[in-house]
């Protein structure tokens, strides 16, 4: 007799994902998808190099950057690049998911972690999540021009400095630290403005260029920076 692998579940997919009970396969919750785009490792590099994946669906988080650990949960300092599909517009779902239709527009050509994840079996992503990270050098680093001013913007908005000021200035931020800050903010905001206009950017690969604006990304650190009334 086939099996049928329509099966009738007395719990809820997510009920089920999160007990564990009964599961040998994907059933199609989706409940990866909705917690964001896989990062990216060197298997994956091919994927961008034939076009399967554009630099306009990809986000760096940079080295240094506050990020949350998807597969152990909380939150880290990362220790070098980690690029990863983009997720929806006021959403953390994947930008290639759809939730409704438990499906994935680039299903055939899914990253590593994607394939790998068995969300009732966390082994095998666990032995692979830290391993082999693809970084912006990897794809870009031999663009001449380029890759100089990324790695200037990345000195200029390093997080480890960043980091430093915060942990030498706790409490109230002013005088030299908060001018620090403020000179990378800035800094980071010209320089996205300067590809833009001078060298045609597209600005969707900004994300994955430089990383998401750091002035957002300060609120992670708990700094929220406001223009002044005049």
């Amino acid at each position: 007799m086939t099996k049928n692998k329509n099966h009738s579940y007395s719990k809820t997919p997510l009920e089920q994902v999160k007990s564990k009970e009964g599961i040998t396969d994907c059933i199609r919750c989706c409940t990866c998808c909705a917690k964001g785009g896989p990062a990216l490792h060197l298997e994956d590099r091919k994927l961008i190099e034939t076009g399967k994946l554009h630099g306009r669906f990809l986000v760096t988080i940079r080295e240094g950057e506050p990020a949350e650990d998807n597969v152990k949960g909380g939150m880290i300092f990362t220790n070098s690049d980690i690029i990863k599909i983009k997720s929806k517009e006021n959403s953390d779902a994947c930008l290639y998911s759809d939730l409704i239709n438990s499906s994935c527009s680039i299903y055939e050509n899914r990253p590593l972690e994607c394939r790998v994840l068995k969300c009732w079996d966390t082994k095998e992503i666990e032995n692979i999540y830290n391993k082999d990270r693809l970084t912006r050098k990897d794809i870009i680093g031999h663009i001449s021009g380029l890759w100089e001013i990324i790695e200037e913007h990345q000195e200029k908005c390093s997080f480890s400095k960043i980091k430093c000021i915060l942990d030498q200035n706790p409490g109230k931020l002013e005088g030299d630290a908060l001018g620090s800050l403020l000179e990378a903010v800035q800094y980071d905001i010209s320089i996205r403005s300067l590809l833009i206009e001078k060298t045609d950017t597209d600005p969707n690969l900004l994300p994955f260029l430089l990383g998401n604006p750091l002035q957002g990304i300060l609120k992670k650190f708990g700094i929220e920076l406001k223009k002044r009334e005049k």
